[in-house]
């Protein structure tokens, strides 16, 4: 794709198929749509593409695909060049009243514009011609109008032997100067998108696997499955997801996690594909192929989130699609009146018309989003925060009221069990075991502490040769938000069972053993609570623990509003009245609080880079780290205002220009030149997000 216009054409295309969630990104060159082979299978789509002149590539690096259509444009841009340079020397010599007569002859200037025009006029009819084929007229329409209408009027020129009206070089400079501005934009647009190629630059080509027989074999990451065993030294990138098995590291995940320091790693310890081993030597068994694995999942969650269209395109959308047509009209008010009222001689109003269809931009408008979005979500995800969509970003930065979860999200999550009572007259171990079976069956951390508590202490310890499991599965029914049941017993939530323990067990409502639970508040927890409090959020508590344990993290942190000993469904009711009220998030673990998350207007995960966190929330904290949402929010809020800079812009810019134009004001030359440079600037104000503050 050559610019932005081409983008659109596809979509028309795809969208009139009767294909949905199309997106056409002009910026990495991809196509995305929801397949459906009854309206259309990939075979026929790829065709239908090509149909409309492009070329599909499959399974190519963005970086490639973008060197080459970089390589096709300069070679059309130097050979549209060398040929304009004569006519347009000879033009401006003449202006200045030094007259070169081979080069004001009519049939010089005809040899080198014909050259001109039929490698950059028709390169623009042909996409002119795509886009009128979806009945959509796109800017090269425009384009391909103004530099016909100075080339025909030439030729008729040229047959009468009048050098008056001779304008091969307007023709010319038109072409060539929007190819500039073309090759301009794509270098520009390059840059909007490192964030998608310094992920992709974190996978290896090639692993190190280790055979059963100790045997060290290179082979390309897509083959490696998960069980594998492979080694990674010093300076190597971890190449998959998977386990410490061997070894001790230091691994750098700031790529992938915004993690600054590198993170020690020992035995049985999690490691993300695309981190780098700064030190030390590692034998890991793969737990995820590439294409599952963290990294990749990342990178498609950037690429589907740099596509995804914030509420403010939809304005510029809508503009765009009857833009094209709305110029072409003031185009020829302009040649008509112009010339009918007397205002201009009738050459003088071709031009005023041409200079018209030359100086309108839809592509500043087109890019205004996208390019800020692409810089916006690239540098959050550098920051450790995945973002779902260009939506999701405009949300962000819009949040009134913050909701959190207590657990594992104001707490560490890191939870040790307090005061544990056996009812009298109930056997101890009988009611240990029983315990740490029944915990077994959740992934709660709260059942992971209790084990975990159990194991120390030796009340329940497999390892024991007289530790004997319970005969058979128990069937056992998690109820989220509550607790366990297995037949008679319930293990879970003491709310309304004991007053003075977090977590009972009971056989048919009698307490066999209840237990409190000490929780550590997040570090830095009360400072985000400020920070928000500072630009006019509104922090809220909502968990499912006792009111006390609630105040007591209330107060440590800052929130004065506290919802406390909420089941999941009234978790839910107050979310959704709190959404009612203003735009509101949930920040949870991830983990559980599911329904919430997605009732909220913006759900966010603060769970680390566990494949259950990034399929949880619209919002992915890639570390467990509060401060990323102070930060996250800002980047958010400053990419909406470079959209709104933008869009300001590029409308301010047509209002304005086109007047200018018609009242004769610019000449085609002058008009050409600024709409090639008007995308340059919206691009490059969507570039400085990159360092914004």
């Amino acid at each position: 794709m050559d610019c932005n216009n081409c983008a659109q054409s596809i979509h028309r295309y795809l969208e009139r198929q009767g294909l949905e969630d199309v997106q056409v990104n002009f910026q990495t060159r991809e196509v995305r749509y929801r397949p459906n082979d009854e309206i259309s299978d990939a075979a026929s789509v790829r065709a239908g593409i090509q149909k409309l002149g492009f070329r599909v590539v499959d399974d190519q690096p963005t970086e490639t695909t973008g060197r080459s259509w970089s390589l096709t444009a300069r070679q059309r841009l130097l050979l549209c060049t060398a040929f304009t340079l004569p006519l347009l020397l000879g033009h401006l010599l003449m202006v200045a009243g030094i007259h070169l007569q081979w080069l004001e002859l009519g049939w010089t200037q005809f040899a080198l514009a014909l050259p001109v025009y039929l490698i950059g006029g028709l390169h623009f009819g042909r996409s002119a011609l795509a886009g009128l084929r979806q009945r959509f007229l796109n800017m090269d329409v425009l384009i391909f109008l103004g530099a016909t209408a100075a080339f025909v009027y030439s030729l008729v020129g040229l047959a009468l032997q009048e050098p008056r009206y001779y304008f091969f070089e307007t023709a010319a400079t038109i072409i060539t100067l929007v190819l500039v501005g073309n090759w301009l934009e794509a270098r520009a647009v390059q840059r909007t998108t490192t964030a998608i190629g310094a992920l992709t630059a974190l996978r290896p080509e090639r692993v190190t696997a280790v055979m059963p027989s100790g045997t060290l074999v290179q082979l390309p990451v897509e083959e490696v499955q998960p069980g594998t065993q492979v080694r990674a030294n010093t300076g190597d990138k971890i190449p998959l997801d998977g386990i410490l098995r061997q070894g001790g590291v230091a691994v750098d995940e700031a790529m992938l996690t915004g993690e600054s320091m590198p993170v020690e790693k020992q035995i049985g310890d999690r490691l993300l594909g695309g981190s780098l081993v700064v030190y030390g030597q590692a034998t890991l068994e793969v737990t995820q192929a590439y294409r599952d694995g963290t990294l990749a999942r990342i990178i498609e969650l950037v690429k589907t989130a740099q596509a995804d269209k914030p509420q403010l395109q939809r304005l510029a959308d809508r503009i765009s699609a009857v833009f094209v047509p709305v110029v072409v009209g003031i185009s020829i008010l302009t040649f008509l009146l112009g010339w009918l009222s007397g205002y201009a001689s009738p050459t003088q109003a071709l031009m005023n018309a041409i200079a018209v269809l030359l100086i309108s931009c839809p592509c500043a408008m087109g890019l205004a989003t996208p390019t800020a979005v692409m810089v916006g979500v690239g540098r959050l995800a550098r920051l450790g925060v995945l973002i779902r969509g260009g939506r999701t970003v405009e949300t962000l930065a819009g949040i009134k009221t913050m909701v959190f979860d207590k657990t594992g999200t104001l707490t560490t999550g890191a939870l040790t069990v307090g005061r544990y009572l056996v009812t009298e007259g109930q056997d101890p171990e009988l009611v240990g075991r029983l315990i740490f079976e029944l915990e077994g069956y959740s992934s709660h951390p709260i059942a992971t502490s209790i084990r975990n508590h159990l194991w120390k202490e030796k009340l329940a310890d497999p390892a024991n040769p007289g530790y004997q499991a319970f005969a058979g599965p128990l069937d056992v029914h998690e109820t989220a938000g509550s607790g366990l049941t297995a037949g008679p017993f319930y293990l879970g939530s003491a709310t309304g069972i004991s007053e003075n323990a977090d977590v009972v067990l009971t056989r048919d409502g009698q307490v066999l053993a209840e237990f409190t639970l000490i929780d550590q508040v997040r570090e830095g927890a009360d400072v985000l609570i400020q920070s928000l409090k500072e630009v006019g959020i509104k922090p809220v508590m909502l968990t499912g623990d006792r009111e006390e344990k609630a105040a007591q993290v209330g107060e440590a942190v800052g929130i004065d509003t506290i919802y406390a000993g909420q089941l999941p469904q009234q978790k839910l009711a107050r979310i959704t009245q709190l959404s009612t009220q203003q735009p509101t998030a949930m920040v949870g673990d991830g983990i559980n609080d599911a329904a919430a998350l997605s009732r909220a207007d913006l759900g966010i995960s603060l769970g680390g880079a566990s494949a259950v966190a990034l399929d949880a929330a619209q919002v992915v904290l890639m570390r467990d780290d509060l401060s990323l949402l102070v930060e996250g929010r800002r980047i958010a809020a400053l990419t909406v205002r470079t959209i709104r800079e933008s869009l300001f812009w590029a409308f301010s810019y047509n209002i304005v220009a086109i007047p200018l134009a018609a009242l004769g004001y610019l000449n085609p030359m002058w008009a050409a030149l600024f709409m090639a440079f008007s995308d340059v600037v919206v691009i490059g104000n969507a570039i400085r997000l990159k360092h914004r503050r």
